[in-house]
């Protein structure tokens, strides 16, 4: 049975409802708080998650001390499991955190449009066919999202780049927080390390 961790950070709150659904998709989960977490809790994952929430509160940017405590903790444990194979998954703040660790493509998660926080049913098109996390997925379906800073911004041109290596997951169909070129999830080029805005954990069952 694959083994996968969940790094818990002040904050975080969807932790016990992403457990749940790997557990259904055939896991044996672990809940890590991250200041308690080591090298070791990451060595017998072989896949990392980062649950929703609004780690530290969001209070500096999102993500962003949760990143400084993850390189306190775990130094380059992360980097080792991934270039050793291992996988990595980002929800809602957890892509936030994965963008701020470096490990998906260069990317900053900002506030929406509106410039508060939205919770919606959103339309998502499936754009990398090859990913481990999507490729079973239909081309068109529905999840829920609930964030504040949830926009994606790129360098110039970087967005379209990302296009064109396989580096987009997931587009919204209707782009209601406005991030560029409707991207809601990215993925590095192996596809073994995934961010998203929008919480499959919420949606098991229709």
């Amino acid at each position: 049975m694959p083994h996968a961790l969940l790094l818990k950070y002040p904050g975080t709150n969807c932790d016990v409802e992403t457990a749940r659904a790997l557990n259904a998709a055939g896991f044996s989960t672990q809940v890590q708080p991250i200041a308690t977490a080591t090298p070791a809790h990451v060595a017998k994952a072989q896949l990392v998650v980062f649950s929703g929430g609004f780690s530290y509160g969001d209070y500096v940017m999102s993500g962003r001390l949760a990143q400084l405590e993850t390189e306190r903790f775990l130094g380059d444990a992360l980097q080792k499991h991934f270039d050793n194979g291992g996988f990595l998954f980002g929800i809602c703040n957890g892509f936030q955190i994965l963008t701020k660790l470096g490990i998906l493509p260069k990317a900053s998660l900002i506030w929406n449009k509106s410039e508060r926080f939205e919770c919606m049913w959103d339309k998502l098109v499936k754009v990398s066919h090859t990913s481990p996390y999507t490729q079973y997925l239909p081309d068109n379906f529905e999840l829920p999202s609930a964030h504040a800073e949830g926009r994606l911004v790129t360098e110039l041109g970087d967005a379209q780049k990302y296009f064109d290596t396989n580096c987009v997951a997931l587009q919204y169909a209707d782009n209601h927080n406005g991030s560029e070129m409707r991207i809601a999830g990215l993925q590095d080029p192996t596809g073994r390390a995934m961010g998203l805005m929008p919480h499959p954990e919420r949606f098991l069952k229709p």
